[in-house]
Parts: structure tokens; C-alpha cells; sequence
């Protein structure tokens, strides 16, 4: 049976490069872990076993560590622009490149006697920042985001109303804990060098602040609402942003029941139950734009 190559990509995955850059006594670290994906006139080295349009994967990673040497590492999302511009522009057969970025987070330590070490840091143990550039020679999309930013409202959350059939045992709740690990993404509206870019990591501290004050602020009658506020909030007050998807797992917190040892449980001990739990996902659009992120955030 005859057969058509369809979709294909080749690179690096995970270079791990920490970028230190030494002001005097105070230094900064940017520690991230680099993805490249290249795409394009790729038909011969898949039938033929011809490399001659094939830069190695070598040489993307090689590129990742040169890059961090030569243009600094201002940003994820500015550092990610240049590595996709060189892939694109430099390489005649290569027509794509997808270049994703994960950035972990780093904090001084303090020392009592000097404030702050200027050399000295902590992992930062909340989210993982998150970006993916891609650049076809003529177009850009930049999508932002982060993981594993786990948060909690004690309070202020119910869960009643919904649908009852025969296999429904769970109890409607008027005061219960909601709690859930943010994974988002937001899609710029920046396409090119022809418009001024945001300030990536402004953008990205803001955003982050408007979705927590969403969650922070919002009674909650379901997840799915607290959900749509949160990204909401952040179309209405980002204009560089025009859609953001979340995924939120439900968290679920469970009353243990206390009274086989004669104590009451006024809201006050629960069991956290990591599974099995619900999954909550949607997406938040600027009127007139149409949604380009995954539906699924965990693919490739």
C-alpha cells in the first residue's frame, strides 16, 4: 500500500542551561529547561535516510547554551524569539521552529547580618513558568502560563444544586473547602517585530496576580465559575491578551468524621483526598478572537 509522510518534527528536548549573571557582589540567576522542535523540508532524510537538510539535534542544543552566552536570557518568552528566529532564518530547509520554555523560580536567602545574600539563593517552590514560541518565517505566536501553582479558599466556596440519580451519595455543600493546582495558558496578540512586544515578565507577574485575586476574591458556587472569573479578570485588565485556558483539578477536602471519639467536627479537620478527583478545563476568550490553545494542555 503506497503511503503519505504526514506531520513531522525533529530537535532537542530538556536542555537544562542556568544563566548567572554577576553584578558586582549581587548576582541573578535565569534557570530554565529548553525544548526546540524544527519543521520542514524534511521529506528525503524519512524516505531516503538523506540528512543533508537535517541540522543535528546537537546543534540545537549547542545553540540553547550559546544563545544564553551571547543575547542573556532577558526573558523566557525573549529568549525562546531568539532561538526560533535563528532556526528559521539561518536554515534554509527548516520552515518551523517550536521552542518551549520552562523557567524555575529562584529567591535570595536571607542573612541576618547583610539583608540579603547577593549569591546565595532558594528554589522557589511554587509554580513552574511556562512558554512556547513559534515562528514560521513570517508569523509568531507566543503563549504563556504556568503549573503546579497550588492555592486554597478555606471558605467562601459551596457545591449544591446540582443533578441526583440513583449513584449519587455526595451530600450538597454550603461551606467547604475549595482548593486546586493552576495549569494555565494565555495566546499574545503580539505577531511580530512591526508592533512593540510587552514586557514578558511584567505580563507574566501581573497575570499571575490577577488570577490569584480572582480566585482570592471570588464566592464560588462551583469551580467552573471561579474558573471563568479567573481568566476573565485577566482578559479584562491584560489588553497584550487575547484567551487563556486553565486546567484545574478539584482538590477535594473531605470532613473526617469525628464523632466515634465523641468530638465534633465544625469545619475544622479534613482529609485531602489526592484521588480520585474532578477535572475542570475551559477557556476564556477576548470577544471576536477564536481559541487556538490545545484543549489539552498536556500535549505535545
Amino acid at each position: 500500500m503506497p503511503t503519505i509522510l504526514g506531520q513531522n518534527q525533529y530537535g532537542k528536548a530538556e536542555n537544562r542551561v542556568v544563566k548567572i549573571t554577576r553584578d558586582g557582589a549581587t548576582h541573578h540567576i535565569k534557570d530554565l529547561n529548553v525544548s526546540i522542535a524544527l519543521s520542514g523540508d524534511m521529506e528525503e532524510v524519512h524516505y531516503s535516510g538523506s540528512n543533508a537538510n537535517v541540522l543535528p539535534t546537537d546543534t540545537t542544543k549547542n545553540t540553547v547554551f550559546a544563545f544564553a552566552k551571547e543575547h542573556g536570557v532577558e526573558s523566557a518568552e525573549q529568549f525562546g524569539i531568539h532561538l526560533a528566529r535563528h532556526f528559521v532564518t539561518s536554515q534554509d530547509a527548516i520552515h518551523r521552529a517550536r521552542v518551549r520554555v520552562e523557567e524555575y523560580a529562584w529567591e535570595r536567602i536571607a542573612v541576618p547580618d547583610a539583608g540579603r545574600a547577593g549569591h546565595s539563593f532558594v528554589r522557589k517552590g511554587q509554580e513552574t513558568r511556562l512558554t512556547q514560541i513559534t515562528y514560521d518565517g513570517e508569523r509568531w505566536e507566543v503563549v504563556s502560563g504556568l503549573k503546579d501553582l497550588t492555592v486554597l479558599n478555606s471558605t467562601d466556596s459551596e457545591f449544591r444544586g446540582y443533578v441526583k440519580d440513583r449513584y449519587t451519595t455526595l451530600e450538597e455543600a454550603y461551606d467547604r473547602v475549595l482548593a486546586t493546582s493552576v495549569s494555565g495558558r494565555w495566546r499574545f496578540n503580539w505577531t511580530g517585530d512591526d508592533q512593540p512586544a510587552p514586557d514578558w515578565d511584567d505580563s507574566y507577574e501581573q497575570v499571575r496576580r490577577h488570577l490569584l485575586e480572582a480566585f482570592a476574591e471570588t464566592y464560588s458556587l462551583s469551580l467552573q465559575q471561579t474558573l471563568h472569573r479567573m481568566g476573565a479578570r485577566v482578559i479584562d485588565h491584560r489588553g497584550e491578551i487575547d484567551e487563556v485556558r486553565f486546567s484545574l483539578p478539584n482538590s477535594h477536602h473531605f470532613l473526617v468524621d469525628l464523632e466515634p471519639f465523641g468530638l465534633e467536627n465544625d469545619n475544622e479537620v479534613y482529609v485531602a483526598a489526592d484521588r480520585p478527583y474532578g477535572l475542570i478545563e475551559g477557556t476564556v476568550l477576548r470577544e471576536g478572537c477564536e481559541a487556538r490553545i490545545p484543549v489539552d494542555l498536556t500535549s505535545p
